[in-house]
């Protein structure tokens, strides 16, 4: 979990930096990585994904990142429950991606 941990901030320093392609690639090994050591319903598990939905929304692959999302705010809701903190910001990041998609009726 802890190697888990710093490629997932390796990830995420790379995204802060516009290193966009760079922190996709990381962000998919750690999502799988995490899928198979913690489960798909891990908190963290959710967290990778949310985080690879992002990078896919600054990297312009908007409907990947929207069904990513989708699927987020699923589990979340499920697993955290509809007003917990994580599920909120997984909504908005999903209507954030549905507005980049021109998706706003």
């Amino acid at each position: 979990p802890n190697t888990l941990l710093a490629r997932g901030n390796l990830a995420a320093s790379y995204w802060t930096a516009g290193r966009t392609d760079e922190a996709i690639v990381i962000e998919e090994q750690v999502l799988a990585d995490r899928e198979r050591v913690l489960g798909i319903d891990h908190p963290s598990t959710l967290t990778s994904r949310a985080n690879l939905a992002a990078s896919y929304r600054q990297a312009g692959r908007t409907g990947e990142a929207i069904v990513i999302e989708e699927q987020v705010v699923a589990d979340r809701e499920r697993v955290l429950g509809i007003d917990h903190p994580d599920t909120l910001t997984s909504r908005g990041n999903l209507a954030g991606s549905y507005r980049q998609a021109g998706r706003t009726g």
